[in-house]
């Protein structure tokens, strides 16, 4: 529950939205997305209907700008560990790494209907453009010094190593996880 009052009202506001989308976030887990109510959001959340709908007009648009927040705290991630390691392969690793290890735990988070409805959205695409642009200019630079093949673009290498490890969701440990961030980076060695 958010607590009443805080620094600032906008600091306020940032604590309600975010209880509400935490709370509808655990309970649509519980019980899935149509047994959901907006009643019942407010009764977790210890806020006012009324309240509820000055933030969100329905259960969709909250978990809609939840699955946001996911994905900006994600790309956020990714940004971090591009900025982290000193050599180009080794920011370029740490960035496939987590990105496999974020598609694996992602399997668990809900079922088909809700993934379906949750990846629909523009912001998913905008998301998957900068997650793109990200590993590839990582690429980019791998290419530079030597550490990747020069013979492909960028780009497409960016796109075979974000849909080889999109099959992470489906692995069944950690270490098979690791197992397909080496077979994809092998895929980037330059050729002999």
């Amino acid at each position: 529950m958010p607590r009443l009052w805080t620094e600032t009202i906008e600091d306020h506001r940032r604590e309600v939205r975010d209880a509400i989308m935490d709370t509808t976030a655990r309970l649509i887990g519980e019980q899935g997305l149509r047994a959901v109510t907006m009643s019942q959001i407010a009764d977790e959340t210890g806020i006012g209907r009324a309240t509820l709908y000055k933030y969100f007009p329905d259960v969709e648009a909250i978990l809609v700008a939840w699955h946001e927040r996911q994905i900006k705290a994600h790309l956020d991630e990714l940004a971090a560990l591009r900025d982290h390691a000193d050599r180009p392969l080794e920011r370029l690793r740490a960035v496939l790494e987590a990105y496999a290890f974020i598609a694996h735990a992602s399997r668990h988070h809900h079922d088909g209907s809700l993934g379906a409805f949750l990846h629909q959205g523009e912001h998913v695409a905008r998301a998957r453009q900068r997650l793109r642009v990200l590993v590839g200019d990582l690429v980019s630079e791998c290419v530079d010094a030597g550490d990747v093949r020069a013979d492909v673009a960028a780009d497409e290498l960016a796109g075979y190593c974000l849909s080889a490890l999109e099959g992470a969701s489906g692995l069944p440990s950690k270490a098979a996880v690791r197992r397909l961030v080496e077979v994809t980076l092998s895929g980037l060695r330059p050729s002999t």
